[in-house]
This record gives structure tokens, C-alpha cells and sequence, in this order.
């Protein structure tokens, strides 16, 4: 039996001010070693560079990210980045963090729901994409409940030690 607990949360807009809360939990997540391309010691972002970020991509028009706030903490964001080739603009990939104590109570969901509801304004984005390490079965899960279809795989495309590889799942979902 699955002891899942819906949690309730607010989804907004990324505010630069954010930034602090977001690298933290990157940090945090990349500090777990399961979900993430970098390691630790190869993470050396500040929040400044996090500022940039989020202005860069609250200036684009193709670009969105989103927070989910918890008793007006930030627990949680997923961050949309468009293709700048002209033949790609229709397409996107997306990435999505939660802290670990607040993840398996619907807010990942909440917030993958609230960017596809973007995306389906949008006049212009027609295809979300994602890629997520093949161990990461609980996202998969997810993803195929919200409709995301496998496309592919990468092969072996991540190695955590000399026999150790994880295959990259590319899945994807059409909005228009």
C-alpha cells in the first residue's frame, strides 16, 4: 500500500530572488549522487550566477520556470529551455528538482502539470522533452502517467564507476 500524501503547495513564476533557494536545492540534489549529471566538486555555482539565470530565462520568450512554494519556502522548480535553432524553436526540454523531504507528495506533478498548461498557451511550443538517468524509475513512472512517451535511450550514457552505467531515458510529450 502506498503511504503518498498529497501536499498542497503554491506554483508561481520565478522571481530573482529566488536564486538562493533554487541553488540550494541543486546543491542538495546533486549531493544525493543519483539524479544528476554533476557531482559535487564539479558544482561550483554561486548565487549570482543564479540571478543571471533567472533573468535570462524571465527575458525569453520561448523560456519559463516555475517554483513551488511550501509555507512560503521554495521546495521545488522546473525550468523550461527552448531550442535556438529556428527548426527547433517548436521544442524544448525540461528539468525538474524537488528537496528530498518533499518529494513523493504530488508536487513534482503539480508542477510538470502547471508547465504543460504553459506550454499548451504557448504559440509556439508544440513538443516538451526530458531525459532522466534509467535508475530513476519513480520519475519514469510519473512521466508515462502524464503522458511522456520514451523516444529513446542513450546507451550507457553516464558512468558512476568503472562497471556502473546508467542509460539516458529521452521521453516526450506533444502539446499541440
Amino acid at each position: 500500500m502506498s503511504t503518498k500524501q498529497e501536499m498542497k503547495s503554491n506554483i508561481r513564476t520565478v522571481r530573482v530572488e529566488d536564486a538562493e533557494a533554487i541553488l540550494q536545492i541543486q546543491r542538495e540534489v546533486i549531493s544525493e549522487q543519483n539524479y544528476f549529471i554533476a557531482v559535487s566538486k564539479e558544482f561550483n555555482k554561486a548565487t549570482e550566477d543564479h540571478e543571471e539565470w533567472i533573468r535570462n530565462i524571465l527575458e525569453h520568450e520561448r523560456e519559463t520556470m516555475l517554483v513551488a512554494e511550501y509555507e512560503n519556502n521554495v521546495v521545488g522548480w522546473i525550468v523550461f529551455r527552448s531550442q535556438e535553432r529556428m527548426r527547433m524553436h517548436h521544442t524544448g526540454s525540461f528539468a525538474i528538482m524537488l528537496r528530498k523531504e518533499f518529494r513523493n507528495k504530488g508536487i513534482g506533478k503539480l508542477l510538470i502539470h502547471e508547465l504543460l498548461s504553459w506550454a499548451e498557451k504557448h504559440p509556439v511550443i508544440e513538443k516538451v522533452t526530458l531525459g532522466t538517468f534509467s535508475t530513476n524509475t519513480r520519475a519514469i513512472g510519473l512521466y508515462k502517467k502524464l503522458g511522456f512517451i520514451e523516444e529513446g535511450r542513450k546507451i550507457r550514457e553516464f558512468k558512476f564507476s568503472n562497471d556502473e552505467y546508467v542509460d539516458d531515458v529521452l521521453m516526450y510529450k506533444l502539446v499541440k
